[in-house]
């Protein structure tokens, strides 16, 4: 800061950083204009006077995983839930660690990290503290952040919805709101638009294995008719097709009923080829960006969908609440932990047999 000429500055600290941060801020306050922590802590291990931290065991199983899978995306889910199925992130996550460290040397920096414990100066800072936790974040849960924000004088603690621990991915605008409202008192007025949409997301079942044992021409064949199903199927419901990846489809759709008709004549039509699809819909308020929609129920219906059994059509309750007297009818699949989502969600399958 000397050699930059900063007198005092804002200082933000995310994950790991954040313990760098609390323990400058508690030192050389009349240094530190604000303090911002992100998905941050002031311990990450597990001690009886802090039980939501890591156990020992599991933090010595993650660091050789981290050792042995360093420079080809390990980590990737944990720490970037939401991307979890952008395998162009993840290469770009892969390569990213190639470059930044060898794996004994990630290692050795990231047992330090496990190592820190900053709680001891948290009653001795008194600058303006904003904390921001992700409410989903499955490396360090939200109660990290709730913790500090108890044992910091006056800090200001906002739960975010979102999966990430990593803050560049998901949400970003609206992070960059809370700060600016923090350090300037304003807020940007152009928050992100929101709508309520019912989203549709479909894949084949054992793709991988279907590919290796027909051949490449012939998947590829079966690839192209069954994407020519989802074209007609999503004109016929009035969907709106989001993105496609692989043999995966992302839809949207004004209504949930006609999304899970639509499901359902997808499951039908692609039998012919030999392949089952799994349908997972829901619906909830989703953010409009740059004509596309996202947010945490967005990455619910994936969820949803990764759990529908072979040539099933998987809601949530929402869904099937808001269909009711629509002639549909649901077998209840149970309560369900969605990887990355707080809380429990019920699920429903779409009957068998129903007309579409």
């Amino acid at each position: 800061m000397d050699a930059a000429g900063s007198g005092r500055a804002a200082l933000l600290g995310t994950s790991e950083a954040g313990a760098l941060n609390l323990l400058f801020s508690a030192t050389h306050p009349d240094r530190a204009a604000a303090l911002i922590l992100l998905n941050s802590y002031a311990r990450l291990t597990w001690a009886e006077d802090y039980s939501c931290g890591i156990r020992p065991n599991e933090a010595e199983g993650l660091l050789d995983a981290i050792e042995s899978g360093w420079g080809k995306g390990v980590a990737f889910e944990a720490l970037v839930a939401s991307q979890s199925d952008n395998d162009a992130m993840r290469n770009w996550w892969a390569r990213y660690q190639r470059q930044a460290a060898s794996p004994g040397t990630a290692v050795m920096l990231l047992r330090r990290a496990f190592d820190t414990d900053a709680r001891g100066v948290l009653s001795s800072i008194t600058v303006p503290t904003l904390i921001l936790h992700k409410a989903g974040d499955p490396f360090t849960g939200p109660e990290h952040g709730r913790y500090l924000a108890e044992r910091i004088p006056a800090a200001r603690y906002v739960e975010l919805s979102g999966i990430d621990h990593l803050f560049f991915a998901e949400d970003s605008a609206r992070l960059v709101a809370e700060i600016q409202e923090f350090l300037t008192g304003v807020r940007d007025a152009s928050e992100p638009d929101r709508v309520l949409a019912t989203v549709l997301f479909s894949d084949i079942v054992g793709s991988t294995e279907t590919a290796a044992r027909i051949g490449d021409r012939r998947w590829q064949d079966i690839i192209q008719s069954y994407y020519a199903v989802i074209h007609t199927e999503l004109a016929r419901f009035r969907g709106n097709e989001i993105n496609t990846a692989g043999d995966g489809v992302f839809a949207s759709f004004d209504g949930p009923a006609r999304a899970i008709r639509c499901g359902l004549a997808i499951c039908e039509a692609v039998r012919q080829f030999g392949i089952d699809v799994r349908v997972g819909v829901h619906t909830g308020e989703c953010e409009l960006i740059a004509g596309k929609i996202g947010g945490i129920a967005v990455h619910i219906g994936a969820r949803v969908a990764a759990l529908a059994q072979p040539s099933e059509v998987l809601v949530s309750a929402t869904v099937r609440d808001l269909v009711a007297g629509s002639g549909l009818q649901f077998e209840e699949r149970g309560p369900h932990t969605l990887k990355g989502v707080p809380g429990t969600w019920p699920l429903y399958a779409v009957s068998r047999g129903r007309r579409v």
